[in-house]
């Protein structure tokens, strides 16, 4: 079972979100809180798997609280937030101090229509109590049990004396923003490359998460409009519920966006971005898949190799949040390389001077 707390300063908040994990048989609720102040007290008293903490609040508000529930506890934290502004901005933020993930409400603070989101708040409850129980299991000693070998990797074309340019693009989810806190504000200013990045986020949300990587950064990293042309030092996150593709246009990179469907549940989708890029001749690409659940990103990452000149990196298992689309390349044999989160951008810029070299 995962023993959840529920967090909102709305009894009538509590009520709806309490409900709906109850009703599943792998959770268990085992108590409520109205503010920051009183969860820390609860999550002493009945030590939780996982916190549904509300981002906005009084007496003690969910970042405060999520820093001291971090310092003191080993438990995942979900965001639940409001669209506004502020509870965008509050929400980026509490997921690069570590946050699980987070879930929005539909409409304000007090939100009639919250059952909209119950499949999302049912979902990422569940991953944070599979994720935070295969942490538990890593650090119990066990009979270590060699796994089958995966498929043996693609052999990296040869690129020394090549003079091709270069494309970054990087593909995350679950963990993702303060991944990428952790790999893009390590990379030079002067980098010969454009960076694409497809994060797992609704509308609104990445506009705050390029702003805040942006002020970090020697990069420049925006949020990506249609029709800009992609330039090297910049970093691109697409818009969240818009695809983003990448199509050469007469020697200039032009990024396209469109609300489009496609396969995947996901808007904006890695597979979707990746396989633009496959089609894409004269460039040598780098390919990073980092923490997030599922496999958006394998079918892409298929198509990028097949069509030559690709190297692939997928982030290793030991600092991933969510180990799943990393997971799925690596088992499709598509990974050169698997990185510790903090030597990504490390790998990045080595390709990159062996490309030149």
């Amino acid at each position: 079972m995962i023993r959840v707390l529920v967090v909102d300063d709305s009894a009538f908040m509590r009520k709806l979100i309490s409900d709906f994990l109850s009703a599943e048989q792998e959770i268990e609720v085992v108590g409520t809180a109205r503010n920051g102040e009183d969860a820390l007290k609860r999550i002493k008293e009945l030590n939780p798997d996982v916190v549904t903490l509300d981002v906005e609040m009084p007496v003690l508000n969910g970042t405060e609280a999520l820093k001291q529930i971090l310092a003191e506890h080993d438990l995942a934290v979900i965001m639940v937030s409001s669209q506004t502004k502020q509870g965008k901005d509050l929400t980026i933020h509490c997921l690069e101090l570590g946050a699980f993930d987070f879930v929005t409400k539909p409409s304000g603070s007090i939100s009639l229509d919250l059952h909209k989101v119950r499949g999302q708040i049912v979902e990422r409850v569940l991953a944070a109590g599979l994720s935070r129980k295969r942490t538990e299991e890593k650090v119990s000693p066990k009979p270590v049990i060699k796994p089958p070998s995966p498929v043996a990797a693609p052999r990296l074309p040869s690129v020394k004396g090549s003079s091709l340019r270069k494309i970054i693009t990087i593909g995350t989810s679950t963990g993702g923003p303060r991944a990428l806190q952790r790999v893009v504000t390590k990379l030079p200013k002067d980098i010969e490359a454009p960076i694409l990045i497809v994060q797992h986020m609704p509308a609104g949300f990445t506009a705050s998460l390029a702003t805040r990587l942006d002020h970090l950064s020697q990069i420049t990293i925006k949020e990506a409009q249609d029709g800009d042309i992609a330039k090297n030092g910049v970093a691109y996150i697409a818009p969240g519920g818009m695809n983003m593709s990448l199509h050469d246009q007469g020697g200039s990179l032009v990024i396209r966006l469109s609300p489009e469907d496609t396969e995947s549940r996901h808007k904006p989708s890695v597979n979707y971005l990746f396989e633009s890029i496959s089609s894409i001749k004269g460039y040598e690409k780098i390919a990073v898949i980092m923490t997030g659940m599922g496999s958006d990103g394998t079918e892409g990452v298929k198509k990028m190799v097949a069509s030559g000149h690709t190297k692939v990196i997928a982030e290793k298992e030991e600092s991933c949040v969510v180990f799943g689309m990393p997971k799925s390349v690596i088992k499709a044999g598509l990974a050169h390389e698997t990185r510790h989160v903090d030597d990504i951008a490390h790998a990045i810029i080595s390709s990159m001077k062996k490309e030149r070299a």
